[in-house]
């Protein structure tokens, strides 16, 4: 009998609870391990969701809201603090989202090879994710932000990673490390100069590459995949990482992930303060604004920094409510529904929070507290429509749902 590696100490399981199957052979039975989910991932990638909510109601129906930090030198100076904070703190949102999705990418590659996937299909399935993501980026989303179907967004660019790495995955875990290192810590030094600006395809081709904007309608974007292949090439080794770890060792990790997140929030300062290397927008005095006025798009190293170290301390939190027994109840309970549906949750939201049809402008706009209320009864909304949607999908797994 195969032991369960995710057995805690005075546990019993059965076979079912356990995850194993048999796979009857001529002369005997062999027992395919398999891993159950980890509800700290999705309670990370839920909260952060939920706080993204947040930045796409204040752009829907706020007439000023922070945004294209990289795309101009300077912050809005209609921006008050208190609304520069109410921006500021969705910055864990992207980084986070892609972070985890090369996280869930190699646990679920991992999941497959131990139901004895053959390696094409996996491929293949990885490929079909990539340009499903790519079809809802312009049919869906981009109509939901008023852009033109073009718009490289967040989800193109995992897509467009996605399908990079249904082949790059065969590499060596320390090769793709090494690499995704490289390129985050050199991305700002990438010239594309060779390749033409003032023609349709290759204006929007450095967009998807390494230099988002504006410049050329439609051909428009704002997350290139360099760096942020890099991001979720980082999570696909930390998702390697789980896959080798049985339930006790995955806990362990709380301590690491809390240092870890904290190591990156003290670097982000350093490398703020030094305002050279790292800094693809300058800190122009000592205003707290200034100093929190980060390139986003592309993604410097200063925000790669403070965002990815609040992530690790979600992460670290998501570990403790785990160990606790927290995962299902309450409020962590409503974060790991909305993180099991990431992608379900993004598309919904966006319309819902919308309420109004393509290139219809916002008949009027909200306070601050209004944007709050609103805030939070979308959030009890989604969460129900997600809990639904996830049955659905349950009781139906073999249909299209699953791109979802």
């Amino acid at each position: 009998m195969f032991k369960c590696p995710y057995r805690r100490a005075g546990e019993s399981f059965s076979r079912k609870a356990m995850g194993l199957r048999s796979i009857q052979l001529p002369e005997k039975s062999v027992e395919v391990k398999t891993f159950p989910r980890l509800p700290f991932i999705d309670f990370a990638r839920g909260l952060v969701m939920a706080i993204m909510a947040w930045d796409h109601v204040t752009n829907f129906w706020n007439q000023i809201h922070g945004g294209s930090e990289g795309l101009f030198a300077y912050r809005n100076p209609a921006l008050n603090l208190t609304w520069f904070m109410a921006r500021f703190v969705t910055h864990y949102c992207a980084p986070t989202f892609i972070f985890l999705s090369g996280v869930s990418l190699a646990l679920s590659v991992r999941k497959r090879l131990l139901r004895g996937e053959p390696q094409r299909d996996i491929t293949l399935h990885v490929v079909q994710r990539g340009v499903v993501l790519l079809i809802f980026e312009a049919l869906l989303v981009a109509p939901a932000f008023g852009l033109p179907r073009y718009y490289f967004g967040v989800i193109a660019c995992i897509g467009v990673s996605l399908i990079i790495l249904s082949v790059a995955r065969r590499l060596p875990t320390k090769v793709i490390l090494v690499l995704s290192l490289i390129t985050i810590l050199n991305a700002q030094y990438l010239d594309l100069s060779f390749i033409p600006n003032d023609v349709a395809w290759g204006h929007y081709l450095r967009v998807i590459v390494h230099e988002p904007g504006f410049d050329m309608v439609p051909y428009v974007g704002l997350y290139p995949v360099v760096p942020w292949i890099g991001v979720m090439c980082l999570g696909w080794c930390l998702g390697s990482f789980l896959s080798g770890l049985d339930l006790e060792a995955v806990q362990r990790l709380k301590a690491p992930l809390f240092v870890t997140g904290v190591s990156s929030i003290a670097l982000f300062f350093v490398v703020r303060l030094f305002n050279g290397y790292g800094n693809l927008v300058r800190r122009w005095s000592n205003n707290i604004m200034d100093w929190l006025y980060l390139s986003k798009y592309p993604p410097s190293i200063a925000f790669l920094l403070w965002s990815l170290g609040g992530m690790f301390l979600f992460l670290a939190l998501g570990l403790l409510i785990q160990e606790r027994g927290w995962s299902n109840r309450s409020l962590p309970g409503v974060m790991n529904t909305l993180g099991r549906n990431p992608l379900f949750f993004y598309l919904t939201h966006l319309w819902l929070y919308r309420l109004r049809l393509p290139g219809v402008p916002a008949p009027f706009y909200l306070d601050l507290w209004q944007s709050l209320a609103f805030w939070l009864v979308g959030l009890v909304v989604l969460w129900q429509l997600t809990a639904r949607f996830e049955r659905l999908k349950r009781a139906h797994p073999g249909s299209l749902l699953r791109y979802i």
